[in-house]
């Protein structure tokens, strides 16, 4: 594998932590001499699955290049545990694009591939194509947390809604003016206004309930 200085075109944006894992020390040597060439920090370097996980959960990465076939475990099964406490990017590095690997792998949050041997010319795409599929599929996650959490809000806001319009004695649209006018005054959300109305309620409800003593 020959080394050749990385050019403008190649160089990192934004300088990453990449921990390295592969029993293959030449590949190991390869990564640790041109990661920094391209403007990255080798956050650890490992031999095995194992280690990779030991590295990675001690102090997290920004992304991890893992080889396929490791002792001890494998690299997908490493980046799998490794995700179950945050996810992180990772570059698959294989010698055969086996059918079965490449569907797990999109599971366990691979985003990249290298085929060995491993170049410089490939290295940099592929970190860049794995941090922007990253960021997409954390955008749309991010996205898809904010609207189920919108819906939420939705549902509490309309049961503290009905339940003003009880205790009030007024239609709908009025309920819900005055919670809004009461988070407002106090600029609170109003969402945190529902939660404490229905709270309220609780408590109504075990003092409006006869003795059962």
């Amino acid at each position: 594998m020959t080394t050749a200085p990385p050019t403008p075109a190649t160089a990192a944006a934004t300088p990453l932590r990449i921990a390295v894992a592969d029993d293959d020390r030449d590949v190991r040597d390869f990564l640790e001499r041109f990661l920094p060439l391209l403007g990255h920090q080798v956050h650890s370097v490992a031999k095995t699955g194992r280690e990779l996980v030991d590295h990675c959960r001690t102090s997290p990465p920004d992304m991890i290049i893992a080889d396929v076939k490791m002792p001890d475990m494998d690299g997908l099964e490493a980046v799998e545990a490794i995700n179950q406490t945050a996810p992180i990017p990772a570059v698959l590095v294989t010698g055969h694009a086996v059918p079965a690997w490449l569907e797990k792998a999109k599971q366990v949050g691979v985003m990249a591939y290298l085929m060995k041997p491993v170049t410089e010319h490939d290295l940099a795409p592929a970190i860049a194509l794995a941090r922007r599929h990253f960021e997409e599929v954390q955008a749309l996650r991010k996205e898809s947390a904010e609207l189920r959490q919108a819906l939420e809000d939705r549902k509490v806001i309309e049961r503290a809604k009905g339940a003003v319009g009880r205790r009030a004695g007024v239609p709908a649209d009025e309920a819900y003016r005055r919670m809004r006018m009461v988070a407002s005054n106090a600029n609170r959300k109003l969402v945190d206004v529902a939660r404490q109305i229905l709270g309220a309620e609780e408590v109504f409800h075990t003092l409006e309930e006869p003795d059962r003593r």
